[in-house]
């Protein structure tokens, strides 16, 4: 193994965590912290439940932010303190140790450095995800199926709350669409580079003769609404059904027509919630998603004509994005960034932070490309 150049690396280690620490404006962390946890402290917080809900939720990520900076920084010390105690006694542990904490260092600075390029105009915001089944049958349906287990597990491994808006159930297996909440901060930063057709290669297990099938699901992540958000509909351009919430084979979950379907007349846009219990709950989940695709859908119109006026740029995500090979040969491969790996069951499980931050960068970069 060749010898590393600890004072070398180090001080690239220090270099890095320096512009991540200028991006991150840790003094503006700090400001943020202190006027969350006036406001935290207020004693009738919780009187507004969805208001206190978000402040906490703010306040506990930006406290997570300054405590992992301070935490780095303070390793990025012990490692030195580390090579230096190894080195003067020809400790071969110690000098081990250190090459081990030096790897992790590396990961976890190129992973904090890709949360510093979410400066988009809604990356910040919570997300709310929509996985619907494409080509393929029930191949299809239950790839779709497969892709929310794998979201759900994600945000699971991070803390991330989640909330199941809707679930339209296939008819042998799997899900025609699902609706699903990100409940943190970043969440739609992060997960839009997601959004795309995804493609699964494999034998199919509902194929009595064995055939290798190819089936597709689509992924829409878009911000979620806030109060503040100026998006008004009017009641005239709004179409709404009820009807009963139904779960697997067709069987009644609910005896009272509690689902709710909405749709925007003008765009066509259609928004359908039964995971509440009652009707009136169904509705105001579903006009949230329903504003949150509207405004998102303002915001791609108005690129656009930013894109018209600079004329052609290219930096297309393309219709097919990701391939999962489970037959011949297991692999799961991003076709715009080609990071792939081998360990399919680990990606389906929610080992994803790997595409996830390869996509961001891509993305930065054909930003900064772009302009």
């Amino acid at each position: 193994m060749a010898e590393i150049d600890f004072p070398a690396e180090i001080r690239a280690l220090r270099a890095t965590y320096e512009s991540i620490e200028a991006v991150s404006d840790v003094e503006s962390i700090r400001k943020d912290i202190a006027v969350l946890s006036e406001q935290a402290g207020v004693p009738d917080l919780w009187d507004d439940p969805a208001a206190a809900q978000k402040i906490t939720s703010k306040l506990s990520h930006r406290q997570s932010e300054l405590e992992r900076l301070e935490r780095l920084s303070s390793r990025i010390d012990d490692l030195e303190v580390l090579v230096e105690l190894g080195q003067d006694a020809g400790d071969e542990d110690s000098m081990a140790e250190a090459a081990g904490e030096l790897q992790s260092l590396k990961k976890d600075l190129s992973q904090l450095e890709v949360v510093t390029l979410l400066a988009g105009e809604y990356d910040e915001r919570e997300a709310v995800v929509t996985i619907r089944s494409g080509a393929g049958g029930v191949d299809a349906a239950d790839f779709a199926e497969m892709l929310m287990r794998m979201y759900l597990r994600w945000a699971e491994r991070h803390g991330y709350p989640t909330a199941v808006l809707d679930t339209s159930y296939a008819e042998e297996a799997g899900l025609k669409s699902a609706t699903f909440e990100v409940k943190a901060p970043y969440a739609f930063g992060t997960l839009s580079v997601e959004a795309g057709t995804h493609r699964l290669v494999r034998i199919s297990p509902f194929d009595n003769q064995g055939r290798r099938q190819t089936s597709f699901a689509a992924v829409e992540v878009i911000p979620l609404i806030e109060q503040t958000d100026s998006i008004e509909i009017p009641d005239n351009e709004i179409k709404v059904d009820v009807f009963r919430s139904s779960g697997p084979g067709g069987q009644s979950v609910n005896t009272t027509d509690s689902a709710v379907r909405l749709t925007h007349l003008p765009t066509g846009i259609v928004v359908s919630m039964q995971n509440e219990k009652s009707q009136i709950q169904n509705r105001a989940a579903a006009m949230r998603v329903l504003q949150s695709r509207l405004l998102l859908l303002k915001k791609e119109q108005e690129d656009a004509e930013k894109k018209a006026l600079a004329g052609d740029v290219k930096a297309s995500w393309g219709d097919q994005m990701r391939s999962y090979v489970l037959n011949p040969y297991q692999m799961v491969k991003d076709l715009r960034t080609e990071h792939e790996v081998g360990n399919t069951g680990a990606v389906f499980d929610g080992e994803i932070d790997d595409f996830i931050d390869a996509g961001i960068r891509w993305r930065a970069n054909n930003r900064n490309a772009a302009e």
